[in-house]
């Protein structure tokens, strides 16, 4: 998971426009209805736990501002009723130039298999054009590694940054 400390999140777009549709979600741009939830992912502690703790207020208010229909960056909803369940976001320059994907979802849809699903797609929509893709997450963030490998990402780094240890991953096309 790799949305950074930085207050403004800006991404270049790495997938095509308009919804992405998996069997049970729809990943679409952020809607202004959807700043409760998706301000939550960005103050909860536990969401937030191995990304640097909650965002600041002044912060949430400047992301709440830019953040509604924002490229890059996918509201993810649950098909049958449109419950928000998270983000994911896509960065075609990324990362060492490489296309990188990060995701947050709330805590009470954990452990359902909705986040895979959601990175999962992403990252294959987003290989259908980029050469590679990557995420980086920290070391101590368990769930987090078993999803980027359960979706093919493999391992290729460990570092140092924000004073955490962190991991690198990648899936070459």
């Amino acid at each position: 998971m790799t949305l950074s400390p930085h207050p403004v999140p800006t991404p270049a777009p790495a997938l095509p426009a308009g919804p992405l549709v998996t069997e049970r979600l729809v990943l679409r741009p952020v809607r202004s209805g959807d700043l409760a939830a998706v301000t939550r992912l960005w103050t909860d502690p536990e969401v937030r736990r191995h990304l640097g703790g909650p965002v600041i207020d002044s912060v949430v208010r400047i992301r709440q501002r830019r953040i509604v229909g924002a490229a890059g960056f996918h509201a993810v909803v649950r098909a049958e009723d449109g419950v928000l369940l998270g983000l994911v976001t896509v960065e075609a320059e990324g990362r060492g130039g490489e296309t990188e994907v990060s995701y947050q979802f709330l805590p009470e849809h954990w452990g359902r298999g909705y986040a895979r699903e959601a990175v999962g797609a992403a990252v294959a929509r987003a290989l259908e054009s980029a050469p590679s893709v990557v995420a980086v997450t920290q070391e101590a963030n368990d769930r987090s590694r078993r999803l980027l490998e359960a979706v093919g990402l493999e391992h290729v780094e460990s570092f140092v940054e924000w004073d955490a240890h962190q991991v690198l991953y990648r899936l070459c096309r």
